[in-house]
């Protein structure tokens, strides 16, 4: 049972931090460690344990891509979006028996984003953003116990996203008020730290264990988010009047998958895996209206990954390298398209993302044989 798991925490190390979302570039993907992966490895927990994760996430979006194209000439003449992101998430969970466990996650972000068009068009001026983000209060549960589960197991959850994070920050912007002069907006929807909306999130995950000591994991998630827009002023609309339909930031959905093989490569200690997921904001949400801003898409990467464990402390490296990117088609690009004219907005990707994690289990202390009276 002690080796059963361990190496439960290994695989667990791996599902935890593996997404690690908000905004991959241009298409706002919102920061979603330790929700629909493994929630802060919830599937390890034995009744009444704790587990304690702090997970920091980097990337740098620069790539401008129209579809599955990518537009090389915009870096080349300089105009291209440039942003860049630092995530830390705080997350707790709680088990509460050996299958149904407690989550939290309290993340915190920080985005810098470089351009031409939101100054103006004239100078390359830079935006800010930055402090907590939407929190995130999930319950699981895992399907079988006992020989049932000697095999693997799955396990469903879902989470309450709560708009804690500020969907209106501001920044300075040169070039764009009266007689060029600066003035106070809202930062680009991608660097938002929340989206406004109270959303449900819907997860499932498990593991299966294979022969000479391989593990196939898959974990995923949906975040239905029904209220259509938020309140907050874009400015798009002052661009071209095709763009009307965007004046005011929507609250979109978003949507995650992966899935991939771990092994153990020293008993115990150090593991590694290889695996694949997508992310991505879709053009239409499940429910409410579809109106205001957004950028869909989606992004399909490898994802390599490795995990080291002292004792009940567990330190994870995983990065994400992107295969493909896609900006999709909005429902304001449909709208304003034409038999002769197929308009399709770009967004602009990252090529890789850095998420590194550390866990502390923390274990419920057993009564020992002297606090017997």
């Amino acid at each position: 049972m002690k080796t059963y798991t361990y190496i439960l925490v290994l695989v667990a190390s791996i599902c935890l931090y593996a997404i690690e979302l908000s905004a991959q570039g241009c298409v706002a993907i919102r920061q979603f460690s330790g929700v629909g992966n493994s929630l802060n490895q919830g599937e390890i927990l034995q009744r009444g344990d704790f587990n304690v994760a702090l997970n920091y996430r980097y990337f740098r979006s620069f790539r401008h891509f129209r579809g599955t194209h990518e537009e090389p000439d915009r870096i080349a003449n300089n105009t291209e979006v440039i942003n860049w992101s630092h995530s830390v998430d705080i997350n707790l969970s709680y088990a509460l028996t050996d299958r149904f466990y407690l989550s939290g996650s309290l993340p915190f972000v920080y985005n810098e984003r470089s351009s031409l068009y939101e100054h103006g068009r004239n100078s390359r001026h830079m935006s800010y953003s930055g402090g907590i983000a939407d929190v995130r209060l999930g319950v699981g549960y895992w399907l079988f116990e006992g020989e049932k589960a000697k095999n693997g197991n799955m396990a469903v959850g879902a989470s309450i996203k709560l708009p804690t994070g500020n969907y209106r920050a501001s920044s300075t912007f040169y070039n764009v008020g009266p007689e060029g002069r600066p003035e106070v907006r809202p930062v680009d929807q991608s660097i938002q730290p929340g989206d406004g909306g109270v959303g449900l999130i819907l997860d499932t995950q498990g593991l299966r264990f294979l022969n000479n000591g391989f593990i196939v994991y898959y974990d995923g998630f949906y975040l239905i988010n029904p209220r259509e827009m938020n309140r907050t002023r874009t400015f798009r609309e002052t661009l071209n009047p095709i763009l009307a339909n965007e004046a005011i930031m929507a609250v979109p959905d978003q949507y995650a998958f992966r899935a991939g093989v771990f092994k153990s490569v020293v008993a115990h200690s150090l593991g590694v895996s290889l695996g694949g997921r997508v992310e991505g904001v879709p053009v239409r949400d499940l429910i409410g209206g579809n109106e205001g801003f957004r950028r869909p898409g989606y992004v399909v990467s490898v994802e390599p990954g490795a995990s080291y464990m002292v004792k009940d402390l567990t330190l994870s490296l995983n990065v994400p390298v992107a295969l493909i990117r896609n900006r999709t088609r909005s429902v304001t690009d449909i709208a304003a398209s034409t038999s002769s004219n197929m308009r399709h907005g770009d967004a602009a990707f990252a090529d890789y993302l850095i998420n590194v994690g550390v866990a502390w289990r923390i274990n419920k202390k057993e009564p020992s044989l002297f606090d017997i009276r």
